[in-house]
């Protein structure tokens, strides 16, 4: 009996540690049912490619048609000055509001269709259940926003390069495409946070993209020095210096200084929906 006693101890932590590993994929496999099997979700990134694509290709092709136009000189040195940033700013202006709808709807539509309580009555911890979402929806995103940066950036720098030549070889131009994809993820995991944290699909809907494009036109607006802080430290306006390829006049933040503080707004924003999460009833 002395020679069997210290074989259970040692042995229950390694069992126990391959159980969580086995629930936690399990978890995974399920959030990614979920996600694949909602119609919203496809129709969503569908949409997100064609107008994030499309916009880009043809806003280059109208401004390569019209280059020498009455208004051509300052928005032609603008396009000189960073063209990487006009080419993969055209499309995803508009195209990462498909991105904030889609955060949002990933989980809001568990509340509305009453699938939370289903999924919180099969998982004992929430916070694995909400961890596992996070890491299949990062995982989506990640692949479809890299695959999307670099196709926009191929469409807009071939119908650019009669006016001017950009290629992935120049300085900063594949951090500046890898940073679009990156940035548009940490969008849609900040749409997510704010989807679990307010729970409706239009509220949230309506709060993120207040955030993304109504908050940087007030904060313009403020006077001084502490006005053009208080704009570099917004979400969308750190986030998106990753994606142009040369530093802008006045800039508070750099590129990856940038992309930490909206990095920092979303994990901040995650660790509060989780915290919600285990506190309110579903």
């Amino acid at each position: 009996m002395a020679t069997t006693s210290p074989a259970t101890p040692t042995t229950a932590p390694a069992t126990t540690g391959a159980a969580r590993r086995v629930r936690f994929a399990g978890l995974l496999a399920a959030e990614w049912t979920k996600i694949r099997s909602v119609r919203s979700t496809v129709w969503t990134l569908i949409l997100f490619v064609v107008l994030t694509v499309g916009l880009t290709a043809g806003l280059t092709a109208l401004i390569v048609a019209n280059w020498n136009g009455p208004r051509a000189g300052p928005r032609d040195l603008r396009i000189i000055a960073d063209p990487v940033s006009f080419i993969l700013g055209t499309g995803i202006g508009l195209g990462q509001l498909t991105i904030c709808v889609l955060g949002v709807l990933v989980i809001t539509t568990e509340y509305s269709s009453g699938v939370i309580r289903a999924s919180l009555l099969a998982v004992p911890g929430r916070v694995p259940m909400l961890a596992a979402k996070i890491t299949v929806f990062a995982a989506l995103l990640i692949v479809i926003a890299e695959v999307v940066a670099f196709g926009s950036f191929f469409a807009g720098s071939a119908l650019l390069h009669s006016k001017v030549p950009v290629a992935l070889g120049d300085h900063n131009v594949t951090r500046a495409v890898i940073g679009a994809g990156l940035y548009l993820t940490v969008l849609g995991l900040f749409a997510l946070a704010l989807g679990g944290l307010i729970r409706h699909t239009a509220g949230a809907i309506a709060t993120v993209i207040g955030v993304v494009l109504v908050l940087p036109i007030l904060s313009g607006l403020l006077p001084g020095d502490w006005g053009t802080h208080v704009d570099a430290y917004l979400p969308e306006q750190a986030g998106s210096l990753i994606y142009g390829a040369r530093p802008q006049l006045g800039a508070v933040l750099s590129a990856w200084e940038g992309f930490g503080v909206f990095c920092l707004w979303a994990v901040v924003l995650l660790i509060v929906a989780a915290y919600l999460l285990n506190r309110r009833d579903a």
